[in-house]
């Protein structure tokens, strides 16, 4: 998994100017999912998702930092009872429920109180890669391994992440940090080999080299091509800005925007990257950070071959979400454009059974949640036994080329922007700071909880220039979008602890087990069900 790289910025994704060799060579030997869409458009509700198999608004943890609930089923929970040791190279964002854990008594030094707090994951080694230390104190409190690596390496100081890693040489005794956009092309004062990516890269290699024979579920998870936007060289320089792709965005979508969107724009981060010069700085280095992923991967791949765990495992290769970069005049992520809300998702299955597929597309409506019950199903469970839990469906039909009759119509997002300015702005309390996004193969709708809905036609509008949301004319197909989301909202979602089948077979068992209500007469019910309460000699 990386981090914020959009869905269009690959090779095999049709970029004209950034090569991705090794990663179109994965989508070669597996399935390329061009409609692929993550369950919230950011970092740590999406990765909560991917980890559980459900909806955002199922398991909760709806922003960054907001805890995921002790007692929700992660990754490593269905794994591990199929005798596949689940293990973290790199981020999660995952916060764990502290509160939860004290009031049930969890040691947070234990096994369990350890994967409690790492989505399940047994972590090799956990780093969200975000070392930010400002007036309030870090970002992160945990002081990474990262950095201890890089001081031995001969990098001092007591947060290498941000002076080397993510800074270049400034003027004088003077840094140019990462964080300003402005130095987004100056090398990163870090040779490549130390960056934050080869460092991940062979650290996945020390697990594989560890693993031995049993079974195992290996989430890398790179931070990059995430912010702070700065590359050690050669990536620093590998492109230019006559590789930036003209920026999707019409003046007409300026003119009376949706009270959200135009909130959007307004932020810092939006302004920024609505102009050109940020665009020619920053996207040069994004791409020279995801050809240093792609070539990361190639020795991964490389060392995976010598090693024959090439042919024997299941790869998939995604994003937690996109990056605006400049389209529709914002950056970041946050909101449910295709570059936001849409991921590259490949899948290789070595397995006979996926040999049609190889090399081929798929356009069906998928989601982020779909990766769990497909490791389940690819492991020889049943993931529809966990239907009471598990929200996504298994994709390995479409690897083996069977397109499912019963296939969704629809996809859903969420987002939470309670904890952003544009809620303040806006006069909207924290409970109604949310938004909803459902799309068919056609139209895509947002319910904008308070205000007007947004409305896109996929087909003539692929670009999303023309909001049809405050459009009487579009009027039916606005009810008809939402009456697809209420359906949605409707789901059954929170009954995880009783299965269907168990339903099932425990329905019309309790008159057996001396329940008897409703009787007038002994006559009702068959007559062994009085066998206790007969008395007598």
């Amino acid at each position: 998994m990386c981090d914020q790289l959009r869905f269009d910025y690959l090779s095999c994704a049709g970029h004209p100017t950034l090569k991705t060799p090794n990663i179109d060579a994965l989508a070669v030997r597996g399935v390329r999912f061009t409609r692929a869409y993550v369950q919230s458009p950011v970092c740590g509700a999406s990765r909560m998702s991917f980890y559980t198999g459900r909806y955002v608004s199922s398991h909760g943890a709806s922003w960054n930092g907001f805890p995921l609930k002790v007692g929700e089923m992660t990754m490593g929970d269905y794994l591990r009872p199929l005798g596949v040791d689940t293990v973290l190279v790199g981020k999660t964002h995952m916060q764990p429920d502290t509160e939860g854990m004290e009031r049930l008594g969890i040691d947070p030094q234990s096994i369990i109180g350890v994967r409690v707090s790492e989505c399940g994951f047994d972590p090799y080694e956990r780093d969200d890669g975000l070392h930010g230390i400002g007036p309030d104190g870090r970002y992160d409190p945990r002081e990474p391994r990262y950095n201890r690596y890089l001081n031995e390496k001969g990098y001092p100081g007591p947060n290498p992440w941000h002076d080397y890693a993510n800074a270049a040489e400034g003027e004088g005794n003077a840094l140019a940090s990462g964080w300003a956009m402005r130095h987004a092309r100056k090398a990163a004062r870090v040779a490549d080999e130390d960056s934050e990516t080869p460092y991940m890269t062979r650290r996945a290699m020390d697990f594989m080299r560890e693993a031995g024979e049993r079974p195992w579920c290996l989430h890398l998870s790179y931070i990059k091509p995430h912010w702070p936007y700065i590359a050690p060289a050669p990536y620093n320089d590998m492109y230019g800005p006559g590789d930036v792709i003209a920026a999707v965005k019409s003046e007409s979508e300026r003119i009376d925007p949706h009270p959200v969107y135009r909130a959007f724009m307004d932020f810092l981060v939006a302004r920024n990257f609505s102009r050109e010069e940020v665009r020619r700085e920053v996207i040069p280095v994004y791409m020279g950070l995801i050809r240093q992923i792609d070539d990361q991967l190639g020795h991964l791949f490389g060392f995976m071959r010598s090693r024959g765990l090439l042919d024997n495992t299941l790869i998939v290769f995604t994003s937690d979400h996109g990056d605006y970069l400049g389209d529709h005049w914002l950056g970041e992520k946050d909101l449910f454009h295709e570059p936001s809300v849409k991921i590259p998702l490949i899948v290789c299955d070595p397995s006979p059974d996926a040999d049609g597929t190889r090399g081929s597309t798929c356009d069906a409506l998928i989601e982020a949640i779909d990766l769990l019950p497909t490791f389940l199903e690819r492991l020889g469970a049943d993931p529809r036994e966990q239907g009471h839990r598990l929200e996504g469906r298994s994709l390995l039909s479409w690897l083996r080329g069977e397109a499912p009759a019963d296939w969704r119509a629809f996809a859903f997002s969420e987002y939470d922007y309670s904890m952003l300015p544009a809620s303040a702005k806006l006069g909207t309390a924290p409970r109604d700071a949310r938004l909803f996004m459902v799309a068919d193969k056609r139209w895509k709708y947002v319910h904008a909880v308070g205000f007007r809905p947004m409305l896109f036609d996929m087909q003539a509008d692929p670009n999303e220039f023309r909001d049809l949301g405050n459009d009487p004319s579009y009027a039916d197909q606005c009810d008809a979008m939402h009456n697809a989301l209420s359906e949605w909202a409707m789901r059954q979602s929170q009954r995880t602890t009783v299965s269907e089948q168990r339903i099932l077979n425990a329905r019309g068992k309790s008159q057996r087990r001396g329940i008897l209500i409703g009787v007038w007469d002994e006559s009702d019910i068959p007559q062994d069900s009085w066998s206790a309460y007969r008395g007598g000699g």
